[in-house]
């Protein structure tokens, strides 16, 4: 078991807050995509494939060929601090760490972020609120659809972490948020925003990201979560059933994966010379390859190759006021209960009788 962190008689204990989304290369270079492609990958969450028949493929073909042109894709939509995935991540981070302070003073809270595959990993994370004495962790993974592909690996790996201590933190978890009433406001008005600038368009595409179809028919519901997304979204733009449409993205290998593919959607909108399209994707909550390169670049492409006049990429929520505030609320509600707090004469009175019994500190 990994050594525990100091301990001293009396000293407050805090909650932990702990934000998990999939991760991101270190830097846009075939080596950097390699090793982050080799882990995440790696991961029979996320490939459903027995090891021996999925490992060579993995080592002698996909990251043989895949790291360089992944790189040049990052390439093209790195910013100037980092990937967007990890700058939004922080960003969203910093905001609800000041969001929570306001809305919940009483409580001793840590806040902070992890990423499933790359840096900074969940075991380190946990790690440092176990050192700033966080004795009750809320893991919060940024998915709004639950799938074991995503939220069940993160938590995976939060859950791997804790067997390897000696003394557990209580732990909460949120499953899904992707009904939640802020968060669907926030979409529908970022919507609203960008159409107020940029005009309405002929069809809004949701896309979603994609999983095998497999998954659905063994009970995932990842599925029936993005069509509930799709639909309320939908239902708060007061859109008509021809004004919209649900699809799924960034499909990967031979086997059928959840259908209408968003690629072939926007081609056949493209020959049908549909004027405009607009894309938002609910499922990504920060804008990342998935959004900024395979959306609004190949995306764009494909849709205007095909004959298609107007395409136009709607933001992630991002840093939104409003996405923050809804973040804040399914914190908070997951937090209920947790306000033990003890009054600083209490600390001091159970530090000196744990001195009195013979503790060192």
């Amino acid at each position: 078991m990994n050594p525990e962190p100091p301990f001293s008689h009396g000293t407050d204990s805090r909650i932990g807050v702990l934000l998990i989304n999939l991760g991101t290369p270190g830097a846009p270079t075939p080596a950097a995509v390699r090793t982050y492609l080799k882990e995440f990958l790696s991961d029979p969450r996320v490939v459903e494939i027995p090891r021996l028949v999925w490992w060579p493929i993995l080592n002698l073909f996909v990251l043989a060929t895949r790291p360089t042109a992944s790189a040049q894709r990052y390439a093209q939509v790195w910013m100037s601090e980092g990937s967007p995935l990890k700058v939004h991540t922080d960003r969203q981070t910093r905001l609800l760490r000041g969001y929570l302070g306001e809305r919940a003073k009483q409580l001793p809270l840590v806040v902070d972020y992890a990423m499933r595959y790359g840096s900074p990993s969940i075991p380190d994370r946990i790690g440092e609120m176990k050192a700033h004495h966080c004795d009750r962790i809320l893991l919060v993974p940024l998915y709004p659809q639950y799938s074991a592909s995503t939220t069940a690996t993160a938590l995976d790996a939060a859950f791997q972490c804790l067997e390897n201590m000696r003394n557990q933190p209580a732990v909460r978890t949120v499953r899904h948020f992707h009904d939640h009433a802020g968060y669907i406001a926030a979409l529908a008005q970022s919507v609203r925003d960008y159409w107020m600038r940029n005009h309405r368009p002929d069809v809004l595409l949701m896309s979603f990201h994609g999983v095998p179809r497999a998954t659905l028919d063994k009970g995932d519901p990842y599925h029936c979560e993005c069509q509930k997304t799709g639909r309320l979204l939908a239902e708060a733009l007061s859109l008509k059933p021809e004004q919209c449409r649900i699809t799924f993205q960034s499909r990967f290998g031979r086997a059928e994966w959840l259908k209408p593919y968003t690629a072939e959607v926007l081609e056949e909108m493209g020959r049908q010379k549909l004027g405009r399209v607009d894309v938002i994707c609910p499922g990504f909550v920060a804008d990342c390859l998935e959004t900024l390169e395979e959306i609004a670049i190949e995306g764009k492409a494909t849709f205007l190759k095909a004959g298609g006049r107007e395409f136009h990429h709607i933001p992630c929520l991002n840093e939104r006021d409003d996405w923050i505030h809804a973040l804040t609320e399914i914190v908070v509600d997951n937090l209920l209960g947790w306000d033990g707090r003890t009054s600083n004469e209490e600390q001091e009175m159970s530090r000196l009788r744990a001195l009195a019994m013979g503790a060192k500190s």
